[in-house]
């Protein structure tokens, strides 16, 4: 079996070779970034293994989730990870996530912004925090990030490892350099018998399905203020959402709410956008088609006038699944590969989804086989769904109530997940009562 001090392959060789040699050009990157809001102008340096809070005393488990599929997910596991003592670094790589660790991050849970995957950052990021363990969530794997925490013997494990069909067929080109990655991890717990047969195939030598963390989620938090407000604006109409919806979407939602207008005339649609900035641009599509639009970020509420209400916003799509007992999950029609849609069904949502769900196949397969999601191709099939949901209330309630059954069942991912990283909890224990002593 390959060590920890293995020679690396040549493209790894050559990646880090590459990637020391454009840190100069970081600056120009890191502007072009900033200018497309895609970057916290008061947090830049952390993207150059700059700190911005200093590091908290004791054993420090480091969780690196790429966005806010991959933050939320972990969440519960933060907490379970606090509840035993130890202090937390979380780290994302973009805005919004950053934004809702600052809300859901427990004390003694810290938010840096990945560095980007330069040695000098790398280095800088790692010699300041000093992690001993690192838990990398899903599939976000930087070389730079992998190795040279390998070279510090920092214990690393992927929870909640994914790997796609389509992201297995590029690998398979590189075996040995996945394969040098992979041999870098002490475990691999991935969400599914197929992802642990592909880490497998690509080299991980210890892997343990534990199942799909974003099963175990909790109900995202539904402000009671703010829903009676918005209840009271929407009363006696009847409402649907899309939600997390991405470009080439919205011109097929607000399609099938003209449809869907001329048996539903009080109907209002409220589109929930994945980057909530694109708020403005989707509003400018309503208005083409001759609806009245009103958009949250602006304190907008739909009052009996609007057409289309725009939740531009973060952090409130409780509020979305809570208003609405129809939600259609965006990316789907679309190859984006589909958003996740448990939050949704623990709301009680029925839901429906185009046929793009790559990235969460085995959820809709599930939901999908049970009853409690109906699938669409577009607007005119996602207008008959909808249509027929409306008018049937006892079966849409029937496949909420199923998808809701089929979520509970497939749970636990998050217990496994605990009991898989137990033993190193405990070394981190030892390695605390050595350093008190």
């Amino acid at each position: 079996m390959p060590t920890r001090a293995e020679r690396m392959p040549l493209t790894l060789s050559a990646y880090r070779t590459v990637a020391a040699a454009a840190t100069s050009l970081a600056p120009r990157l890191l502007d072009y970034r900033l200018r497309r809001g895609k970057e916290h102008e008061a947090r830049i340096g952390e993207r150059r293994g700059e700190p911005s809070a200093p590091r908290l005393p004791g054993a420090l488990v480091w969780i690196h989730g790429a966005s806010v599929g991959e933050f939320t997910a972990v969440m519960p596991l933060i907490e379970r990870i606090r509840a035993r003592g130890f202090n937390v670094l979380a780290t994302t790589g973009t805005v919004t996530s950053a934004a809702l660790a600052g809300k859901r991050l427990p004390p003694g849970a810290v938010h840096q912004f990945i560095p980007l995957d330069l040695p000098p950052f790398v280095a800088r990021f790692l010699d300041y925090w000093r992690p001993d363990l690192a838990l990398f969530v899903e599939s976000d794997l930087w070389p730079n990030i992998i190795m040279s925490a390998a070279e510090r013997d920092i214990p690393m494990i992927l929870v909640n490892g994914r790997m796609s069909e389509r992201s297995f067929r590029r690998w398979r080109h590189f075996p040995k350099t996945i394969e040098a990655l992979l041999t870098r991890f002490d475990l691999c717990l991935v969400r599914s018998t197929d992802d642990a047969e592909r880490f497998g195939a690509l080299g991980a030598p210890r892997i343990t399905t534990t199942g799909n963390l974003k099963l175990d989620v909790p109900a995202l938090p539904v402000d009671t203020a703010k829903i009676a407000i918005l209840s009271a604006a929407t009363r006696g109409r009847t409402v649907v959402v899309a939600a997390s919806t991405h470009p080439g979407e919205e011109s097929a939602i607000i399609d099938a709410h003209r449809r869907l207008t001329i048996n539903f005339p009080g109907l209002l649609t409220v589109i929930a956008p994945r980057h909530p900035q694109r708020g403005p641009a989707i509003a400018d599509i309503a208005t083409a088609a001759r609806l009245r639009c009103a958009l949250r970020s602006r304190g907008e509420l739909p009052d009996g006038e609007i057409d289309i209400y725009l939740f531009d916003t973060l952090g409130e799509l409780g509020l979305v699944y809570q208003l609405a007992p129809i939600v259609f999950m965006g990316g789907s029609l679309v190859r984006h590969g589909g958003q996740n849609p448990i939050e949704a069904v623990k709301l009680g949502a029925a839901i429906l989804h185009g046929p793009h769900v790559a990235n969460f196949a085995e959820i809709y397969d599930e939901l999908d086989g049970c009853g409690g999601a109906d699938f669409v191709t577009d607007a005119g099939t996602l207008t008959v769904r909808i249509a027929g949901w409306i008018k049937d209330s006892p079966a849409r309630n029937r496949a909420a109530a199923a998808a809701k059954r089929c979520v509970d069942r497939l749970g636990g991912a998050l217990e496994r997940t605990v009991g898989a990283l137990e033993p190193y909890f405990m070394q981190l224990r030892i390695q605390d009562r050595a350093g008190d002593a």
